[in-house]
């Protein structure tokens, strides 16, 4: 049976369900916003797309305002095979927790622990915590605990579990937190561009500032945390999560002001605590001096 030929509706509702899936998943706001308005510029177009794509290909799509390579690559496949690839991968992306109780030891329980108490949303956030000791900090893990966990984590990732992070591979900690200071400032000074996020906003207010950055030859994004958790403990106007990309695939971390230990009032980098602890040593020598 022949593939009924998408409307553009149809293929305007497509974008629409990816941009609501990254929104879902804390994606990158920037990508978010370039479906959201590809669906719109999708809508608007008086010539159905498909007719486009048959007569001129797959290229002729790069002409609709707000349709770059990858939303062009997305469209075009869905009106020759009815499907999206691309969806169907955000659809399948499992939960932070159904990806810890992959490593044997953790049930889920205590991957709800985990993830809960550490607030971590991959197995690199996850390996990054435990090789900054934080899973001893989860209730119920005694050292006999971590330890197997520990174990079962380097034999599931293999010799990376080992190490923080290859070089060149992640902004260091001085750049990072850098660009954290800088977003604050400007986000409290009113001097950044907001966006209305459609998750915890019934009012679609525009409250959340957005910075756009480039350092040291990496593109960087930078905006307050806005997720469940950051809502449920108040933290929408400290957590400050920054997507970084260089050469290679995209990465995130989050910014958070510690409570406890050494670092204790400080900017701290989740999963990275030992880099910020030897970033801030200088600072603590001088100030003894």
């Amino acid at each position: 049976m022949p593939i009924r030929a998408p409307s553009n509706d149809d293929i305007a509702h497509l974008l629409e369900q990816i941009a609501d899936l990254l929104e879902q998943q804390d994606d990158n706001p920037y990508r978010i916003q370039a479906f959201r308005h590809g669906a719109k510029s999708v809508r608007a177009s008086a010539t159905p797309l498909t007719e486009i794509v048959h007569a001129e290909g797959a290229s002729a799509l790069l002409r609709l305002e707000g349709i770059g390579q990858g939303l062009a690559t997305t469209i075009f496949e869905f009106i020759e095979t009815g499907r999206s690839d691309y969806l169907q991968g955000l659809q399948a992306r499992q939960s932070p927790e159904e990806l810890l109780r992959q490593i044997p030891g953790i049930g889920e329980k205590l991957a709800q622990r985990i993830v809960r108490h550490l607030e971590v949303s991959s197995l690199k956030e996850f390996e990054q915590a435990v090789q900054a000791g934080r899973l001893e900090q989860v209730f119920g893990l005694g050292p006999r605990r971590v330890a197997a966990v520990h174990n079962s984590l380097a034999g599931l990732l293999g010799d990376s579990a080992g190490a923080t992070g290859a070089a060149g591979t992640e902004p260091d900690v001085a750049l990072l937190l850098d660009v954290d200071g800088e977003y604050r400032r400007r986000a409290e000074a009113g001097e950044l561009p907001k966006l209305a996020p459609r998750r915890f906003n019934p009012n679609n207010e525009a409250w959340l500032p957005l910075l756009r950055a480039e350092r040291d030859g990496w593109v960087m994004t930078a905006l307050f945390s806005n997720t469940a958790r950051a809502h449920e403990l108040g933290k929408t106007h400290d957590w400050v999560v920054i997507y970084y990309q260089k050469d290679g695939p995209e990465g995130q971390c989050t910014v958070v002001t510690e409570k406890s230990g050494p670092l204790d009032g400080k900017r701290v980098i989740r999963g990275r605590e030992k880099e910020c602890q030897q970033f801030y040593l200088p600072q603590a020598k001088k100030g003894k001096s």
